[in-house]
């Protein structure tokens, strides 16, 4: 099996588990060793009192392709800790797509940046996460 291959097989086990992330709304885009793309068509019910993106709806999206990029190998794997920093403001009928990359990882813990971007390319916000691999995997090999 090809680590793109492992990435897409860990993906789907995931996704089949996973309620709050298609409730949201997320999309899965793309999956791969260490990296994934998520996306979100910004819709009234994601917008806060300022009539914009609630941020904890960005800080979801970004958290959701984190996952699936440190859970890309078939090793269960959760988050130590992140941060956020929002740029700009996601508006109503935006598309933002969360891209998650592998900075790091060393023996079980990994660090990934993701960039939430709008359908225009410009960034909305930029997501440290830090991982932890635990015992179990998504699919048995």
């Amino acid at each position: 099996m090809t680590p793109r291959e492992k990435a897409e097989k860990s993906a789907a086990a995931m996704w089949e588990s996973d309620n709050s992330s298609p409730w949201v709304g997320i999309d899965m885009v793309e999956v791969d060793e260490g990296r994934a793309v998520m996306s979100l068509t910004v819709k009234k019910h994601h917008t806060n009192g300022h009539g914009i993106c609630h941020g904890g709806i960005i800080f979801t999206l970004a958290d959701t392709a984190f996952a699936f990029a440190c859970n890309s190998r078939n090793q269960s794997t959760v988050a130590q800790h992140n941060t956020i920093s929002f740029v700009s403001p996601g508006t109503l009928g935006d598309i933002l797509t969360a891209c998650a990359e592998e900075v790091s990882l060393t023996g079980k813990n990994g660090i990934y940046d993701v960039t939430v971007t709008n359908q225009h390319r410009r960034i909305i916000a930029e997501f440290r996460g830090c991982s932890r691999a635990i015992r179990g995997h998504l699919f048995e090999e």
